[in-house]
């Protein structure tokens, strides 16, 4: 069975179906988007299935106390939501807005070599975590770094040359 990439040039990760809402086609999802409630924002959704990309236009969806709930054309019970349960969300890239001059998607940061004040590159942006108190860069190299993605440890980012500067001591 052939899997959909985790991101391409087109399309990006946003969610993940994680169950079924009721008797009427609902499904849960839990949101990759902040705030979460934002993938109800970007229509329609791809899912992969049977090897090819099928997109599901969104009817209706809502916080669902700590859950996102959502309804998709054309799914009207339970057993037909049930086959979605495990499918990843995805959505075409350019329906992200456009952000300010020094603002970054996440997964934009992602391949990024990160390189310390002294010179050291100390690895490449795996992901980035939201810890509650800040986000966090995950950085993969000959060790694994988290890195707080606020000041003063970051320094600067050159999206032109892929570049992070970071006020880290590599022996952290």
């Amino acid at each position: 069975m052939s899997e959909a990439p985790q991101q391409d040039n087109k399309k990006l990760l946003v969610g993940k179906i994680n169950g079924f809402f009721g008797i009427q086609g609902w499904v849960k999802i839990f949101s990759y988007t902040e705030p979460k409630a934002n993938i109800l924002t970007y229509q329609p959704w791809w899912l992969f299935e049977d090897s090819a990309w099928k997109s599901y236009k969104i009817i209706d969806g809502r916080e669902q106390s700590k859950t996102i709930v959502a309804q998709l054309e054309d799914i009207k019970d339970r057993s037909q939501s049930q086959r979605f349960i495990g499918k990843d969300i995805y959505i075409d890239k350019s329906r992200l807005p456009e952000l300010g001059d020094g603002q970054f998607y996440w997964h934009e940061l992602t391949g990024f070599r990160v390189i310390n004040l002294e010179k050291v590159e100390l690895g490449k942006v795996d992901y980035l975590v939201d810890t509650g108190a800040n986000h966090v860069l995950v950085v993969k190299g000959d060790k694994e770094h988290w890195i707080p993605y606020i000041e003063p440890f970051l320094v600067s980012i050159e999206k032109d040359n892929k570049k992070i500067v970071v006020d880290w001591d590599e022996n952290f």
